[in-house]
């Protein structure tokens, strides 16, 4: 009886097992199957709806040194000696010397000759026959300056001797073993600051040079504000070639800038100033950015902001404090020349060149108005005490001295309406790639009456996201279609933060990681890349038939390039199944030609793939002829994947008008 019993159990095991097997292999199959569905959209003329000009655009923000560092061509970091604050003896840092202290002494003293920045560098050699090549000063810059053969760098400094001396300025290798570029300078003996300039040509490359400052003669030389800047910045205009042509391939429609927290503070005295960062550079202060832990000499001002919106042709958006920081807040009673100070900023932008502010601007090189029609009211700052008594201070201020300039609230009206008037309600989001996938249908149901959302913060970041993952793209593309989708609502949107030097990855992830010579875009600025025609585009419902919709999102639109018309239509495969899909397009205006139609797909063997200096174009959109496009037609999704298909429309823009 016991041995029936064990060989019946025996039995039952192995059926178990086998059924187990099963399943596991039919559950294998699943994964690998592929999905169909059907994306039908409408191009009629009568369910078509322009899409506004602003819709996407880019924020700047002065975090992970994006600016200094960055997109601001400076290569000398504390080139006035103000990081260190304004009590001497201070710290020079990066600044350090060239010899021992037996040979040399350098401290801070309060001697400039620059009344908002009174620090200056004391150098005395003591040394009566001194090392070969001298003892001096050394700066590195942010992490090494990058010198590259044949290109021409301006030097400017301030020097002051009372007697006679020879300088002689280098750009070396970090160690000063290697020479690129040297020139001797004579400097006057005399009571008086000396503004010397030179240009020096390098005669070799490296990635991780520094500038020196060196001289064999004994005495006391005094420096201040000392800058190097590579000739060939953009249009002369200071910033980084390479990272603003980064920039201009999203074709933003608008500059959101200073920030973000970086506006705020962690206390108002340590608050971005804009006037204090206007002016002739070597004049400014500088300050330290306590929000992201690091001295900016604000050469990348105010002004430099403005005329970077002019150099890509986008709309300047101007975030200002309204008298709150992450920790101190001004009383709405006391709130009155915080209002002045703003609306003297808009004088500086808008003003006449006659005007007292506009003058200003003029005098720095720019004698026509900058058109900022948007300001931003504050960062973040929602919930603050006293933001929506100071809120409508400024509000009421600016609406009667510039009645055209739209206001942006940072109060969300996504699903309630304001207690207080708005042109556009600031919108932020930072989530998991499922949470923002899923967050598509957002503003399905925010009123259609009110202000505009301003989408100024969008991310996937965390564990999904690492340093740039395809996933985080795919589900910030999806969410992007909804905002087309949306866009009778929403009037804006960008991404967050643009910009990480590689040396401060403070915040991660980011569009594009740069070091000193090197820039990549992460799968989620590629991503963006997919959306650049679509402010100012004519949208198209769209319509998903699938049981595997869920991971599905899609959009439509027609476009024009300088010559053809283009039915785009977007579609992100979020789920790991290869779609089989249908897209049909009625509606249309002109018939669906083959020759010149493209595909162009972003995806990648594993979804948490990421794109690094080593790498740069691991994931990257693959643009490709699209031979079977017609009005109706098959194509197949690659699994964790985002497609945008432009038909090429038979009608031309140049024939229609001949």
């Amino acid at each position: 009886m016991a041995s029936r019993e064990s060989f019946m159990s025996t039995i039952f095991f192995f059926l178990l097992l086998f059924s187990l097997g099963c399943k596991c292999i039919a559950s294998e199959l699943h994964l690998h199957a592929t999905q169909t569905a059907v994306l039908k959209v409408d191009a009629s003329p009568q369910l078509a709806r322009q899409i506004p000009d602003t819709l996407f655009g880019i924020f700047f923000e002065e975090i992970n040194h994006a600016g200094a560092g960055g997109i601001w061509a400076e290569l000398v970091s504390n080139r006035g000696f103000e990081a260190g604050g304004p009590h001497t003896p201070s710290n020079i840092d990066p600044w350090s010397i060239i010899g021992d202290d037996s040979s040399i002494f350098v401290a801070t003293d309060r001697t400039s000759c620059f009344s908002r920045n009174t620090v200056a560098l004391r150098m005395e050699v003591l040394c009566d026959n001194c090392p070969a090549g001298g003892v001096g000063i050394y700066n590195p810059g942010f992490w090494g300056m990058n010198i590259e053969d044949g290109k021409i760098y301006n030097l400017v400094m301030y020097v002051k001797s009372p007697e006679t001396v020879e300088l002689t300025v280098s750009l070396t290798s970090s160690d000063g073993s290697q020479n690129l570029a040297s020139t001797t300078i004579p400097v006057s003996g005399a009571s008086n600051w000396t503004k010397l300039e030179q240009k020096l040509v390098a005669q070799g490359t490296n990635r991780t040079s520094r500038l020196q400052i060196t001289t064999n003669k004994k005495g006391v030389v005094w420096f201040d504000q000392v800058s190097l800047m590579p000739a060939d910045t953009y249009k002369g205009h200071g910033f980084r070639t390479e990272l603003i042509s980064m920039m201009l391939d999203l074709k933003p429609r608008f500059l959101r800038f200073p920030g973000g927290c970086f506006v705020e503070g962690e206390w108002l005295r340590n608050a971005f100033r804009w006037r204090e960062s206007i002016g002739p550079w070597e004049e400014r202060p500088g300050h330290f950015g306590d929000v992201w832990h690091y001295w900016t000499d604000d050469g990348l001002g105010y002004y430099e902001f403005l005329q970077l919106s002019e150099d890509l042709g986008a709309a300047p958006i101007w975030v200002f404090n309204n008298g709150i920081s992450h920790n101190d807040e001004v009383d709405t009673a006391a709130i009155a020349p915080f209002v002045k100070d703003v609306l003297d900023s808009l004088e500086f932008a808008r003003g006449n060149a006659d005007s007292t502010w506009g003058s200003v601007r003029a005098a720095m090189g720019h004698p026509e108005p900058f058109p900022v029609k948007y300001v931003a009211i504050g960062n973040e700052d929602c919930g603050k005490k006293f933001y929506r008594g100071n809120y409508l201070k400024f509000y009421n201020a600016i609406r009667e001295a510039y009645p055209d300039i739209q206001m942006i609230s940072n109060c969300d009206a996504s699903s309630s309406p304001l207690d207080h008037p708005a042109d556009l309600y600031d919108f932020h989001v930072y989530t998991d790639s499922k949470t923002l996938f899923s967050m598509k249908n957002t503003f399905d149901r925010s009123s259609r009456n009110g202000p505009k959302a301003f989408v100024s913060e969008y991310a996937v970041w965390r564990s999904d996201a690492g340093r740039g993952s395809l996933l985080a793209s795919l589900a910030e593309a999806a969410f992007l279609t909804g905002l087309e989708k949306n866009s009778d609502v929403v009037q804006m949107a960008s991404y967050a933060p643009l910009f990480v030097n590689n040396n401060d990855q403070t915040w991660n992830p980011d569009a594009i990681v740069f070091n000193s010579w090197q820039q990549y875009g992460t799968p989620s600025y590629w991503m963006q890349t997919l959306f650049g025609e679509s402010s100012g585009a004519m949208f198209h419902p769209v319509t998903i038939t699938s049981s595997y919709s869920g991971s599905l999102a899609a959009s439509a639109i027609t476009w024009q390039d300088s010559e053809n018309s283009f039915l785009r239509v977007k579609i992100i495969n979020f789920g790991s199944d290869p779609v089989s899909l249908t897209i049909s397009a009625t509606g249309l205006q002109a018939r669906v030609n083959a020759l010149g139609s493209t595909a162009t797909v972003l995806t990648s063997s594993n979804v948490m793939d990421e794109n690094s200096f080593s790498n740069p174009n691991k994931v990257v959109p693959v643009k490709s002829q699209l031979s079977n496009a017609a009005e109706q037609m098959q194509v197949t999704l690659a699994p964790h994947s985002f497609s945008s298909f432009d038909l090429a429309l038979a009608q031309s823009k140049l024939v229609a008008e001949m």
